[in-house]
């Protein structure tokens, strides 16, 4: 089996830190001069082992190996949100480029022709849209999706990044499916539970599907102070007796592992003395099983027709976006779990992934696999975020391990 240096690994992923450097994490965001520095860094490190890398048209780095024998793609994303963590993303990436300097050091599948190509997806932090560089490799992004694309932190386009990027005029890379195996993907768990069960390693069974909403109030603007109690059609009224409403039926209806949030709240107008006459809740779901998430939708929507019916306001729904649980390839998931029990034996178990990761844009055109290592505390997504240094060692170790169990079983 190839061995991963996890010295080294650590090493590479500190030297990272430092690009965009903010407190203890890193700022980071996507065709940020930062994250451009790391990116041609990446490229540097893959030609240093012979892959051809370069940084395409929306700012992915995706190499190719030398060579005709087996591929497996492993990989992340790069960029971090704003004044964020330091490990969210680039510890995929650095596990996946340690995987390919294992397996070219390991005589016995380097003679067999097996590499090891290692991609770097832009803007999985979405600060210019969702995903947009795994949907790029597959296909599923537009000329017309990026035209539209603004930074949502006030940075301007997504063409003018490109464009002082260097990159307006780069061909954006495709997927060849033909060329690998499989797709691995190591993350930091970004939630409590590997930690709080004194585990190492988690495999990944499936991501989880997300389901936007917008949930809209019509009222009626009027003064705060003129306008009696029984008159008003007060929108932030309404959009909050929903809120109430949901969270009392949500309860009976989700699966165990659901989560709901009700993240943005917008009112028009948004002033101290005026009666608000619009305004939007934007609420999502995440369940990793369709039947929970059709029966969640279901209940939402009944929630929404009685508030309607008992409110002054107009209120709807309308749906922003919706997708599907990505199943982990089993024979990948068996590869991961075997090296867990290997190296750290009894310190591992099978779990969700609640957050979405580009794994689950790959998952539909390639066998795919997920490993997660504890994140302290459950932070993520702060520049706190951290994972003990041992956990980044042995995790690594059985991201190749299992890496290499994958290349064996197409050798055998």
């Amino acid at each position: 089996m190839a061995k991963a240096n996890a010295e080294r690994a650590l090493a590479e992923l500190q030297g990272l830190r430092r690009i965009g450097a903010y407190k203890t994490g890193v700022h980071r965001p996507t065709l940020s001069k930062e994250d451009m520095v790391s990116r041609e860094w990446l490229c540097g490190q893959l030609r240093a082992l012979g892959h051809e890398a370069h940084v395409d048209g929306i700012a992915n780095v995706v190499s190719a190996a030398p060579g005709d024998g087996p591929r497996i793609l492993a990989g992340s994303h790069i960029e971090s949100q704003n004044e964020a963590g330091w490990l969210d993303g680039a510890l995929g990436v650095i596990y996946a480029l340690e995987a390919a300097r294992a397996v070219a050091e390991d005589p016995a599948l380097s003679a067999a022709g097996c590499a090891v190509d290692v991609c770097a997806f832009a803007d999985e932090e979405g600060h210019f849209g969702s995903f947009f560089g795994s949907k790029s490799l597959t296909g599923k992004l537009s000329e017309e999706d990026i035209d539209r694309a603004e930074c949502r932190s006030g940075r301007g386009p997504l063409r003018d990044h490109l464009a002082a990027a260097g990159l307006a005029d780069v061909a954006r890379a495709r997927l060849d499916p033909s060329r690998y195996l499989a797709f691995f993907e190591a993350h930091i768990e970004q939630g409590p539970r590997l930690e709080a069960e004194g585990l190492t390693v988690g495999v990944v069974t499936s991501i989880v599907a997300i389901w936007q909403y917008r949930i809209v109030a019509v009222g009626e603007q009027n003064h705060a102070g003129a306008t009696s109690m029984t008159a008003r059609k007060d929108a932030a009224k309404a959009l909050l007796e929903v809120w109430r409403r949901l969270e009392d039926a949500f309860p009976g209806v989700a699966g165990p592992d659901s989560v709901w949030t009700a993240g943005r709240v917008v009112l028009d107008p948004n002033a101290p003395s005026v009666i608000p006459g619009y305004g939007e809740l934007w609420f999502q779901h995440r369940d990793c099983e369709l039947e929970v998430l059709e029966r969640m939708h279901a209940r939402l929507a009944e929630v929404i027709a009685e508030a309607d019916a008992a409110s002054p306001c107009a209120i709807r729904l309308e749906i922003v976006g919706r997708n599907i649980p990505a199943r982990m390839d089993e024979e990948l998931r068996g590869h991961l779990a075997e090296a867990a029990e290997a190296i750290v034996p009894g310190r591992w178990r099978h779990m969700p992934s609640a957050g979405a990761h580009d794994a689950q844009m790959i998952q539909p055109h390639l066998p795919s696999a997920m490993l997660f290592v504890p994140s302290i505390g459950g932070v993520s997504h702060h520049w706190t975020e951290d994972t003990d240094a041992a956990d980044i060692k042995r995790g690594v170790e059985v991201y190749v391990d299992a890496v290499s169990r994958r290349f064996h079983a197409a050798l055998a």
